[in-house]
């Protein structure tokens, strides 16, 4: 709503505050610095207190506290159930569907002509006949009958639609919508004379576009130095599998990294080859400390002036690169994995804090590599350790020696447990019940998606090919998926306890290096397998053609524009909508959405804030 704002009202400043920061007696004297107030669209019901916070009280000021008010779907079932309306459950609820809104062609609709709005909601309201409240605007459902799409107060400056206007397939409801409103609310305040406060500095909320300046390391404060030693080897014989064994990927007992593209659209593989005192920091969210291991000696590094996040970007700014091979993805740094539970601080939402095997943060950095280019062939060496050219030079090699060599590896083709292995599957009625639980929390208006996941736990014995000479390691699993399975982004990283073996063709976030790095999501919702008969027309038919695919992906574009947008600003762009992409195994609906800071940002604003965007899009609404 906020890029909304700015792009209907050019110049806007913008304050966001949540509904359950201030009371109203807090709030109150704030009121006259702003010309407008925009009640964002929840989630939660209007009939909730802790829901809708000090919203329900700003419907109720009078005199010269009254301030023009846009309410987005929880303010417009707010507004309306403040003056009578009656709140009611949708039979059938929509979730990131389209409808057309007819209205009134006047008041903040006018000179609008058709509109075709995303909604979001479960809930509705009915209003009273002859009350305050006035429809402007509603949906014919053909589930649900007449639907209030928007409304007015019938004297007070308050204005609402129950639709989205910001989502990226609302049109004609959005930007003009919200500048009409604005028209409205400036001319009832010069008929009121209201005056803006403008000579008080204003220290409510958060400044959007909000973009944090981290305070500058010492060290960073220079430009680095560092540069990367590096060998190039032609030998496109070489898999990366085979490169991963030469460095210790079978070996389970000790840590290991490989990130793999194992089919197109992927392109590089890129395999760590770890020292054994290579830096090992894992973090669990809730500790006042993070843990770095190098080889036995163990330290732990105290947050309670900063947070893992600032730790990082601390630890990995020293280590930086200006310059090397342009299009290379990787010259060195951190690889590894963030917990889904990294993004909790920022839902604030209750967490419990119970002792937990596997890290929140789990990454290790990375000073020698081995990048491998799987559409030409060409392999890169390098390392970021300046007396290091000797490993250069053997590596390149010992790899050529290996590219030979047409001993072929042992391979499982199916998965082999030990006979001590032990397999938990959810109870029916466990996940049953789950699923309930989950549609009440939708219809109750709680949540617009939730993807229910249920574990399967399989425990497996320490070493199991001392149990068993047949059992697969995790290596070989892992082996077994990628051939199962390839995919552009599979993964196979084992930094203990954890081990984590990834087959995926979605790519979440990536970034450009500077100058003005390009940041890219790219959420892929709806897959349809391959198969005799379908071919591309049969996946387009099949996934743009079906509402419920095209509403999945609809729900997360918007989610994760919205987090982009609270780490950019106004610079972000849905490039693709949408679009049906061909990958090994199947077919699916991919959208991407771009974001830049702008043409002002410095080299060192780039790097932290690349942090920054990642910190904002977790936990990740694509996955």
């Amino acid at each position: 709503m906020a890029a909304l704002c700015r792009q209907a009202i050019p110049d806007c400043h913008i304050r966001i505050i949540k509904n359950d920061e201030l009371t109203i007696d807090q709030l109150r004297p704030h009121l006259k610095c702003f010309s407008a107030v925009v009640v964002g669209p929840g989630p939660g019901s209007p009939d909730n207190p802790a829901d809708i916070g000090v919203v329900r009280d700003l419907w109720h000021l009078n005199g010269e506290d009254i301030v023009p008010i846009f309410g987005v779907c929880l303010g417009l079932q707010s507004l309306a159930i403040e003056f009578g309306g009656e709140l009611k459950r949708l039979h059938t609820v929509k979730h990131g569907l389209v409808s057309r809104v007819h209205h009134t062609d006047g008041d903040i609709f006018e000179g609008v002509g058709q509109v075709h709005a995303v909604r979001y909601h479960s809930l509705h309201v009915t209003l009273l006949p002859g009350g305050d409240i006035e429809e402007l605007g509603w949906a014919d459902d053909e589930e649900n009958g007449r639907v209030v799409m928007a409304a007015k107060h019938s004297s007070k400056p308050f204005w609402a639609v129950q639709y989205h206007p910001e989502s990226v397939c609302t049109n004609g409801g959005g930007w003009e919508v919200l500048n009409n409103f604005w028209s409205l609310a400036s001319r009832w305040s010069q008929l009121q004379n209201r005056q803006v406060a403008s000579n008080i500095t204003i220290d409510l909320g958060v400044a959007w576009p909000h973009l944090p300046n981290h305070p500058q390391s010492p060290a960073s404060s220079e430009a680095p130095s560092n540069a990367v030693l590096s060998a190039l080897l032609h030998l496109p014989q070489l898999t990366s599998s085979k490169v991963a064994e030469h460095f210790g990927a079978a070996d389970e007992s000790n840590n290991f990294v490989l990130l793999d593209s194992a089919a197109k659209p992927g392109r590089y593989s890129i395999i760590g080859a770890l020292l054994p005192d290579s830096p090992h920091i894992t973090y669990y969210v809730g500790d006042s400390y993070l843990t770095v291991r190098r080889g036995k000696h163990i330290t732990k590094e105290n947050l309670e002036s900063s947070d893992a996040w600032k730790w990082l970007v601390h630890f990995i700014s020293t280590r930086r690169v200006r310059k090397h091979h342009a299009d290379i993805p990787f010259w060195g740094g951190f690889i590894g994995f963030f917990g889904y539970e990294i993004g909790y601080p920022t839902l604030h939402i209750p967490f419990n804090h119970r002792t937990r095997k596997h890290p929140d943060v789990n990454l290790t950095f990375v000073d020698r590599s081995v990048v491998i280019d799987n559409q030409t062939g060409d392999i890169y060496i390098q390392s970021l350790l300046p007396t290091d050219q000797a490993w250069i030079d053997r590596t390149a090699h010992e790899l050529t020696i290996l590219s030979r060599s047409l001993t072929p590896r042992r391979s499982s083709s199916v998965l082999s447990l030990s006979p001590l292995s032990t397999v938990s599957l959810p109870t029916k009625d466990g996940y049953i019940a789950k699923i309930k639980a989950a549609k009440e929390h939708l219809y109750a208006g709680d949540s617009y998606e939730l993807c229910l996941t249920a574990q399967t736990r399989i425990s497996i014995p320490v070493n199991p090919s001392k149990v068993s000479p047949n059992t697969s390691t995790s290596w070989e699993r892992y082996q077994t998926l990628r051939k199962s399975n390839p995919a552009p982004y599979s993964a196979y990283i084992r930094l203990h306890p954890s081990t984590l073996m990834s087959s995926s063709p979605e790519r979440f976030l990536s970034f450009s290096r500077p100058p003005n790095p390009v940041y890219q999501l790219r959420p892929i919702k709806g897959t349809v397998r391959k198969g005799p008969g379908i071919n591309r027309a049969a996946a387009e038919k099949l996934l743009v053609g079906n509402p419920k695919e095209v509403a999945e992906n609809l729900m997360i574009v918007d989610l994760i524009r919205h987090d982009l947008y609270g780490a950019l600003g106004e610079n972000v762009e849905v490039k693709k909508f949408c679009g049906v992409e061909e990958y090994e195994t199947v077919w699916q609906l991919v959208s991407v959405i771009e974001g830049t800071q702008g043409n002002d940002s410095s080299t060192d604003d780039d790097f932290e804030l690349g942090w920054n965007v990642l910190k904002s899009s977790l936990p990740p609404g694509a996955l």
